[in-house]
Formats: C-alpha cells, sequence, structure tokens
C-alpha cells in the first residue's frame, strides 16, 4: 500500500496524529532491563504493546540498534510490528544521504531488509540522492528540511540568491519536480512553528514529519496550528518522553499514560483550529 495512504487510514482509524519514536537506549531502560543492550527488543517490543492503538506510525531510530550491534533486533522489531500492529506505517529513521550505488544500497536496506514504509533522508546532495529510494512502489521519502536542533538553522537558514533561505528551496522541490509520484515529505521540527507554517505554505499537501514535541519543548497547539491541514497530514513525533514516562515494571503502562495525554493535546488542538484550517 502506498505509504500515504497507509498514514491516512492509520490517522483516523486511531483519531491520532501521535508518533511514537522508537530510540532504544540501555542506560535508560527500566530495571531490570537497565544496562543490557541484549533486551532492546523486548523494551522496544513492550512499548508497541502498549501504545499501538494510540499512534499514526511508529518510528525507530536506526543508529540506536546499531551502535549496540542490534541490527539484529530491529530487524525482528520491525517483523513484530508488521504482525502486531500491521495498520501502523513504520518510518525508519535513517537519514541517509549519498549517491549512485551507495544510495542503492542504502534503499535496498530500508525497504528489503527492514521491511519500512517510509525512510528519513537528508536531500543536500541533490535528487540523485533520492532517486534510488522512488525504484520502491509505493514507499514513502521524507526529507530533511526544517529540523528541529538549534544547529540546523547554520546551512537550513542560510538566504539565498533570491532572498529565500535554504529550507524554503528544499520544501519548494520537495512539493514540485522532485515529487514525481507523490511519495515526498519533509522533516520540520515543533520548535520552529513559524516556519512550520512557513513550509506548510510552500508544501501544501506533503505529509511532514514534526519531532520536538516533548522532551524538546516543542508545543503541541502551536505545532496542530502550523501543518494540520485537512488534506495535509502531519506526523508528530514523541520519543523520550514516551519511553522513558516510567522507570519500574509498571514502564510501558507509564508509557502509555504520556502517549495517551499527548494524544489527546493534539486532538484538543485540531478542534480548536479556526473553521478556515479545520
Amino acid at each position: 500500500m502506498h505509504f500515504a495512504s497507509q498514514l491516512a487510514r492509520a490517522c483516523a482509524r486511531h483519531e491520532s496524529l501521535l508518533c511514537v519514536g522508537l530510540d532504544p537506549d540501555p542506560a535508560k531502560f527500566p530495571a531490570g532491563l537497565r544496562g543490557d543492550p541484549s533486551r532492546i527488543f523486548d523494551f522496544c517490543a513492550r512499548i508497541v504493546d502498549a501504545t499501538k492503538d494510540l499512534v499514526c506510525a511508529f518510528k525507530p531510530q536506526i543508529a540506536y540498534f546499531a551502535a549496540h550491534r542490534a541490527e539484529d533486533q530491529l530487524e525482528q522489531l520491525m517483523a513484530y510490528l508488521r504482525r502486531n500492529a500491521p495498520e501502523v506505517p513504520v518510518i525508519l529513521d535513517a537519514k541517509r544521504g549519498d549517491i549512485g550505488n551507495t544510495a542503492e544500497q542504502y534503499a535496498r536496506e530500508a525497504f528489503e531488509r527492514y521491511q519500512a514504509d517510509a525512510v528519513t533522508l537528508s536531500p543536500y546532495m541533490g535528487f540523485d540522492s533520492i532517486e534510488p529510494y522512488l525504484k520502491y512502489d509505493g514507499k514513502g521519502l521524507i526529507l530533511l528540511c526544517r529540523t528541529s536542533n538549534p544547529g540546523g538553522s547554520d546551512l537550513q537558514f542560510q538566504p539565498l540568491a533570491n532572498g529565500e533561505r535554504l529550507f524554503e528551496e528544499v520544501a519548494r522541490l520537495a512539493a514540485g519536480k522532485w515529487n514525481r509520484d507523490g511519495r515526498l515529505g519533509l522533516v520540520v521540527g515543533a520548535t520552529f512553528p513559524a516556519e512550520l507554517a512557513r513550509v506548510r505554505e510552500l508544501a501544501p499537501t506533503l505529509p511532514l514529519l514534526i519531532p520536538g514535541v516533548g522532551a524538546q519543548g516543542g508545543d503541541a497547539a502551536a505545532t496542530v496550528q502550523a501543518g494540520w491541514r485537512p488534506d495535509a497530514p502531519i506526523i508528530v513525533s514523541s520519543s523520550r518522553a514516551v519511553l522513558y514516562a516510567g522507570s519500574g515494571e509498571d514502564f510501558a503502562q507509564q508509557a502509555r499514560t504520556v502517549a495517551q495525554a499527548t494524544r489527546l493535546e493534539l486532538q484538543a488542538a485540531q478542534k480548536a483550529l479556526p473553521a478556515r484550517l479545520s
């Protein structure tokens, strides 16, 4: 199924804009699992089971697995997601950015080895760093545009000769000539609501993956107002605030409580939108 269709169905079925990021850090695991990289799958599977009816997507971050030689556990987790939350699309957060044969191998990794529904990519080597991923029918490609970290401004906010910023050009390209079959999306941080609104203006229908709500301090209401439209999905990602909500045996239930609160906060923000936006 086309990623955009998967996403729309999950958003409607679960009445949710929330994506739970799976960034497993064994040093932060609850008692009984803490410090044990061999339990990464166990931890993530518990989080998935506790939140799968509350989310529109899951987003495993590949570095948290690779750093602990746990790529096999990531494969196991992806298979678990397909069995136990088949209606929820999975975005592999890899931020790959290379060209030619190397990009082809990264695409194979994301879509054949891990069976992801979408992948995050860095577009700063140009369209030929994105094109190999388009060979995989239906898969989503989500390009870094205006990221949530303060240092993103070092390059993304640089002015171009036409007076616009670099992130604006990325948004234009993704919404225009690069989006050959309607499978591109953009990463825009919740920590920059004004820039988020500008990206939505330039890319009025593209899915926006929005990190930064939760531990990074992004505001849910401002995020929804800036980015959500009835025909323009947003995927609001929260990782640490959900994953490490509890440190005891009930950590999964505590994660569910935070995920549910965030989901309801996003719902309330939707309902509060002016009629022209909703």
